[in-house]
């Protein structure tokens, strides 16, 4: 072994100060914020914040996050085909008479609004997976991502439309899981809540949010990166 003078010895301790040190800071950082990510998710995102809400919370509040999936610019949704009878038996005025829609835009979906005069607004088509496969009365709203508190990229001054998939099933309170609420004086509300005393008086639990579908636009970083943390939003 090699004897050190005094000087090195001191040398060698500082510099294996200056390493802890380094360390130290590092380990410090926020892991949910990387570095060459999207600089919006640092602005808007708060996962471990400390308010709590008077009102219910939007996504990012108090520690309540939405169970979003946002597809990608390769995706391809699935298309809504009218059927147009049963074969044999079925005619050529049938055939012809049914109408079709074109594809969405890659990285989005399509509505049907077929029948304006049904019960329901209209269908679209969702990804086969099992969050949906599992939920036992889904309805689909159309919601604008303000109104969620949905972190997007701030040259979006419009709203976009998100798929909100509903388990009217689930009529009973979850802790920081979102409510689909009818308030009195208010009407339709989704919101969560940390403890049922913050739930706002007199409001009827009417479903949950089991899915969040997010488009992906043009304005969207690309997924080129390889790694999930860098590409994607959320």
């Amino acid at each position: 072994f090699q004897t050190l003078s005094n000087e090195d010895t001191l040398e060698v301790i500082m510099k294996g100060s200056l390493i802890v040190s380094t360390l130290a800071l590092a380990t410090s950082v926020e892991g949910w914020v990387s570095q060459n990510g999207p600089a919006l998710r640092k602005n808007t995102s708060k996962l471990f914040s400390q308010e709590i809400g008077t009102d219910g919370n939007l996504h990012g509040e108090s520690s309540c996050f939405m169970p979003l999936e946002q597809v990608d610019e390769e995706y391809f949704a699935p298309r809504i085909i009218q059927i147009a009878g049963l074969y044999p038996g079925v005619t050529k005025e049938e055939i012809l008479s049914v109408t079709s829609e074109q594809p969405a835009e890659k990285g989005q979906w399509a509505y049907d609004f077929s029948d304006p005069d049904g019960p329901q607004m209209g269908t679209v088509a969702l990804p086969g997976c099992e969050i949906i496969d599992l939920c036992e009365d889904p309805a689909v709203i159309i919601a604008e991502h303000f109104a969620l508190g949905v972190p997007l990229p701030e040259v979006l001054t419009d709203p976009v439309d998100l798929l909100v998939v509903v388990d009217r099933a689930k009529k009973t309170f979850a802790e920081r899981k979102f409510l689909v609420m009818d308030v009195p004086g208010k009407g339709i509300v989704i919101k969560a809540y940390s403890t049922k005393a913050e739930m706002p008086e007199g409001g009827e639990v009417i479903g949950r949010v089991d899915f969040v579908q997010v488009p992906w636009l043009p304005c969207m970083k690309k997924k080129k990166s390889g790694f999930q943390e860098d590409d994607s939003l959320y």
